[in-house]
């Protein structure tokens, strides 16, 4: 998707990819979907089946991107607080990202 010299491009990934809190893994994944966008880092959006959404809260933030949409967000509980966002009715353009979680920080391999 390209947008006013913007440009996002989502693909399959299958490194692995792993979110651990003090000790605590909040998620484990091999099929992450990449994100790439204009000025901004890859980001991992993790399907919801591969993240212990039990362990987190949802936050009352949100935020909008005018091309990905808006994002709600999710804290662990006695923080830290926005931890994670998904993007629960995505903008058409970037459809497959519904739902996955997106972390701030990930680590890739074994």
């Amino acid at each position: 998707m390209t947008a006013q010299g913007h440009h996002i491009e989502i693909e399959q990934g299958t490194e692995r990819v792993r979110v651990v809190r003090d000790g605590q893994l909040l998620a484990d994944s091999r099929r992450p979907l990449l994100l790439s966008e204009t000025g901004c880092p890859v980001r991992y959006y993790l399907p919801p089946e591969d993240v212990r959404t039990e362990l987190l809260t949802p936050s009352t933030t949100h935020t909008v991107c005018p091309f990905k949409g808006t994002a709600s967000y999710w804290s662990l509980p006695g923080g830290p607080e926005d931890i994670a966002w998904a993007y629960p009715e995505p903008n058409p353009q970037v459809a497959q990202i519904k739902d996955h979680l997106c972390f701030y920080e990930v680590a890739l391999g074994e």
